[in-house]
């Protein structure tokens, strides 16, 4: 891992240190041993405009993609993206994940139109989705043929927590300390410390700030 980076020899480095390393998580280790992280070997990186921080994760299957138009994607400091997740940015969209945050398998996180920001230390369960755009639904004319349309940007906010499966709409703001129940679709902001579950989500309590004597 000491040679571990995004070039030729570098993929290769990885490529070794990977098979003697452990699967899935157990594999996290290997984006502590290099400032450049660990990106598994059968992740396609297909992006031009790409900030990576130090000792980021980046699993097996992993897409990061640059679509016509996309905008920036960064990824902070020790941040994990596992398994089978896709980012993707096109048409001005942007994606900007900061540090210590955690998307597990098989997300997806498609920036056109407008931006997706996520902070620091949020938890996005597995099969989650984040699209800060729509399709025009004009009658008679193709869906696919129909202009994107956007209500604005996706933000989350530090802390955060995701359930598995959830969906994020455009024009959203999820607030610090957040958490969204599994299966929620979130088309409407939610306050910080929500708690919000349902389609479409609704914050039904807030966390207890605990305090300290």
């Amino acid at each position: 891992m000491r040679y571990a980076g995004l070039d030729f020899a570098g993929r290769i480095a990885t490529k070794l240190a990977t098979l003697a390393a452990p699967p899935y998580y157990a594999r996290c280790y290997l984006a502590r041993l290099n400032p450049n992280g660990y990106i598994s070997p059968n992740a396609t990186i297909y992006h031009n405009n790409m900030i990576l921080g130090q000792n980021v994760f980046i699993g097996d299957r992993v897409v990061i993609y640059e679509d016509k138009g996309g905008g920036i994607v960064k990824i902070g400091d020790k941040s994990h993206l596992y398994g089978d997740t896709t980012l993707q940015t096109g048409l001005g969209g942007s994606i900007d994940i900061d540090s210590n945050t955690h998307i597990h398998p098989r997300c997806q996180i498609s920036a056109y139109r407008s931006n997706v920001v996520i902070g620091k230390d949020v938890q996005i369960a597995a099969n989650c989705a984040f699209y800060p755009y729509d399709h025009g639904i004009q009658g008679g004319v193709l869906i696919q043929e129909q202009p994107l349309t956007s209500k604005g940007d996706i933000i989350i906010e530090e802390d955060v927590w995701l359930g598995y499966g959830v969906k994020v709409l455009s024009g959203v703001h999820i607030g610090k300390g957040a958490v969204i129940g599994a299966g929620s679709v979130v088309n409407e902001n939610i306050a910080d410390n929500g708690i919000a579950v349902g389609s479409p989500a609704k914050v039904k309590a807030f966390r207890r700030i605990k305090k300290i004597n």
